[in-house]
């Protein structure tokens, strides 16, 4: 299946094929999760957002916001990442991770953290952060924060609060 998949920067103009796709994966609940909190009011696309097109048609979607940790800059936060139900466990979710991961690694940041499952997020490389290094301004599960350090040891220079970067967005509507 993955054959006739392409994998591209998210547009403004996917944002209603994505917010489709966020609701039927996320449902209401969705609002309420760290990363659309961290993002709120800073706009919804930003340059490492990816889309995956199959057939023509838009079945999944990764936001991934800059941010700076304690105030300190050079982080990314990953997440959320949906497929579409018709296209779970075909590798989209793992194309979009590397794609967003080598667009970080090349925009010269140094850390990408997201909430997540470790053993999922682990084979990318994703370790769990210590307990209340990083805080994220919505709920979390301490358990569930991770980090991939994409210049060694940046983890230990990361302490704080996490807000997104302004500026740079595709589009600037909340959520």
């Amino acid at each position: 299946m993955l054959a006739s998949t392409s994998t591209r920067p998210a547009r403004a103009d996917d944002e209603p094929a994505i917010s489709r796709l966020h609701s039927d994966v996320l449902g209401p609940g969705r609002f309420a999760r760290s990363a659309y909190r961290v993002r709120e009011g800073k706009g919804r696309l930003s340059r490492f957002c990816r889309v995956v097109e199959w057939n023509g048609q838009l079945v999944a979607a990764l936001r991934m916001t800059e941010v700076t940790i304690g105030g300190v800059p050079g982080a990314a936060l990953l997440g959320p990442i949906v497929v579409s139900s018709n296209h779970q466990s075909q590798g989209f979710g793992r194309l979009l991770i590397r794609d967003a991961i080598d667009a970080a690694r090349e925009a010269g940041l140094r850390l990408v953290i997201l909430v997540g499952d470790e053993p999922y997020y682990g084979r990318f490389g994703f370790q769990i952060i210590p307990e209340a290094q990083i805080v994220l301004p919505g709920p979390a599960n301490p358990n569930r924060l991770l980090a991939l350090e994409i210049e060694g040891g940046a983890l230990a220079r990361y302490r704080g609060v996490v807000a997104a970067v302004s500026g740079g967005s595709l589009s600037k509507a909340a959520g």
